[in-house]
């Protein structure tokens, strides 16, 4: 009987994180995509966005995102979080597709 109560208790400690509580709680706050800035990566398959939040805690705020895949401005990201911000494109050059 022990046993099987240890196991289980320890099944229960490995589910949750800190980390992973932080996103799953929260909802996906929307932003529109005002600017493109650039493309980055390895082979330039990531474009540097420059975003509005519409709704949330940072409404308003004006935010620099990575986003994979086509993206327009216009278009409207859901973001699972709203304080991390990406870093800026260093160089003028840009690797992969040159726009």
């Amino acid at each position: 009987m022990a046993k099987t109560q240890q196991k289980q208790g320890k099944a229960q400690q490995q589910q949750s994180s800190k980390g992973s509580e932080k996103i799953i709680s929260g909802e996906a706050v929307p932003a529109i995509v005002e600017e493109i800035l650039g493309r980055t990566g390895f082979r330039g398959e990531i474009t540097q966005v420059k975003c509005l939040v519409q709704e949330g805690r940072d409404q308003g705020r004006s935010m620099r995102r990575n986003s994979k895949g086509p993206i327009r401005v216009g278009d409207v990201l859901m973001l699972r979080e709203t304080e991390i911000e990406a870093r800026r494109i260093k160089s003028k050059i840009t690797k992969g597709a040159y726009t």
